[in-house]
């Protein structure tokens, strides 16, 4: 079964950090390049950071300095670090997969950051 799922989200304060995980199987991470999004309320999703099986990163420029992205491949695992988080990371976190060229999509974990 091909699927991602996503944890650590919850309530943190401004200033605050969080570490949000997200475990699938093991086809997905020998082979997929992946990443994390986040949708605010009444917006679209956006791209967060990404992460190649090899280990590359990519930050937009809202997270570049702040977030960091890794990836554990024999734990089937990856990871989003988040640190000064503020009010604008409000959003549902989610994990993204390519995986054989079908984006594979977690349930999403809620960040909640209060000022």
């Amino acid at each position: 079964q091909v699927q991602l799922v996503e944890s650590g989200g919850g309530l943190v304060q401004a200033g605050g950090s969080l570490r949000l995980s997200c475990v699938g199987s093991a086809n997905i991470f020998r082979t997929s390049f992946m990443g994390w999004y986040r949708q605010a309320p009444g917006t679209q999703r956006e791209l967060v950071a990404t992460i190649t099986v090899s280990g590359a990163t990519n930050y937009t420029d809202a997270a570049k300095g702040r977030f960091t992205i890794s990836r554990d491949n024999a734990k089937n695992s990856m990871y989003l670090q988040m640190n000064s988080l503020n009010s604008e990371d409000t959003a549902v976190y989610y994990c993204n997969a390519v995986y054989r060229g079908y984006q594979i999509w977690g349930q999403g974990t809620r960040v909640t950051v209060s000022s």
